[in-house]
């Protein structure tokens, strides 16, 4: 088993105080279910609610998941999570799948300003890893590394774009990052993301990848924030380093979207204050006993995360299912692995774990994308599932 399947690394430090939700499994049932942890154990919502967006809809739902009665218990936790583990899995029991069901799931990117210069040398380098290096000194010496002070669509950032363009050094990720306008993009469908334990997918023709560990916001379908958890938006830099129209293609392939293992709801002990004080920790271990080790610090966010959930959604953006919101990362790592100058990519076999102290850990594997298990449950099958056991 995955070590940080164990719930003493896998749930949040002061768990025993969190309203913890996610979705397990049930192989009697044939399909998925809300479920609440408490002392330890994982318990039935779907009398309460079908879906964790109908759930997330409901006007207090940390109230209404704390006061539930009459559920049935699922399993131990710890079960579920060992479970979880897809290479060992026991089809037979319960396992937790990514904590979101019918949300939108969203990403905001360029929101650090580490990651936002890496965004404009994957685009001078066009994508070419062994071209990187050369690039980023350049570019640093034309840019700077220091923008962290410049709030974005501010004055100040005007008169920066200006001069920038006059040196010919601007970029399209430097118009969202220090621009009024987030980027904000569909990073996979709903239903299709993966949960911890479970494999995540890297194209096979990719060369150049890396994962982004994030933060990730749960909204409900009139803009509040109502929890958050983890994040793993795995990236093709060569993908988009090519073109930016290639995003797609970039985010958004079988087990490229891990979330989870559980939503921590918004209550009296838990609020966006706290997200805003989070430190992420990354950590790689690959098969060859390659070790990456990185944090990002939500403190150094160029944009407040309520900000970037409010740009998401309004007059111009409904989301009747609610949805999921990746906050991005300062994180883009440049430790060489198979040689000088060649900086770091994926290899198959790789464990990734996203860990933060108030959310616990997120851990999954490696695998190309052609090779993780195929995604085959939908928004259709999951009402067919619903349907027939009596719960719509």
């Amino acid at each position: 088993m995955l070590a940080d399947l164990d719930p003493a690394r896998a749930l949040p430090r002061d768990a025993s105080r969190a309203t913890l939700i996610g979705r397990a499994w049930l192989p009697a049932a044939g399909g998925p279910a809300p479920v609440v942890v408490r002392d330890g154990d994982a318990y039935d919502l779907a009398r309460v609610a079908p879906t964790v967006s109908e759930l997330l809809n409901l006007p207090d739902p940390a109230g209404t998941v704390r006061s539930a009665q009459g559920l049935a218990r699922v399993g131990a936790v710890s079960g579920l999570l060992s479970n979880s583990d897809e290479p060992s899995r026991d089809p037979s029991r319960p396992w937790l799948l990514a904590p979101n069901d019918l949300h939108a799931i969203k990403a905001a990117g360029v929101t650090f300003v580490s990651s936002m210069l890496e965004r404009v040398i994957e685009e001078q380098a066009r994508g070419d890893p062994a071209k990187a290096e050369r690039v980023r000194h350049a570019i640093v010496a034309i840019i700077g590394d220091d923008l962290a002070a410049v709030r974005p669509g501010s004055p100040e950032a005007a008169k920066l774009k200006d001069a920038l363009i006059a040196q010919g050094a601007w970029s399209q990720y430097l118009e969202v990052g220090i621009g009024p306008d987030a980027e904000i993009f569909t990073k996979s469908q709903p239903m299709s993301a993966v949960g911890t334990g479970a494999d995540i997918g890297i194209h096979p023709t990719s060369a150049w990848n890396n994962p982004e560990p994030e933060i990730v916001l749960a909204v409900a379908s009139d803009g509040r924030v109502v929890g958050a958890t983890l994040g793993n938006d795995v990236n093709l830099r060569d993908f988009e380093g090519r073109s930016a129209l290639l995003l797609g293609k970039a985010k958004d392939n079988t087990g490229s979207c891990a979330i989870g293992p559980f939503i921590r709801l918004f209550d009296a002990g838990y609020s966006a204050d706290d997200v805003r004080r989070a430190d992420l920790a990354l950590r790689v271990v690959g098969p060859e006993g390659f070790v990456l080790e990185g944090s990002s610090s939500m403190a150094r966010i160029s944009r407040d995360p309520l900000d970037l959930a409010a740009q998401a959604i309004g007059a111009n953006h409904q989301y009747p299912d609610g949805f999921v919101l990746f906050l991005g990362t300062m994180f883009a790592p440049v430790k060489d692995r198979h040689g000088p100058g060649q900086g770091f990519t994926h290899a198959v076999g790789d464990v990734v774990t996203v860990s933060t102290p108030s959310l616990g850990a997120l851990v999954n594997r490696v695998r190309t994308s052609d090779t993780v298990a195929p995604w085959t449950m939908g928004a259709g099958a999951l009402m067919r599932n619903l349907a027939a056991r009596g719960l719509l």
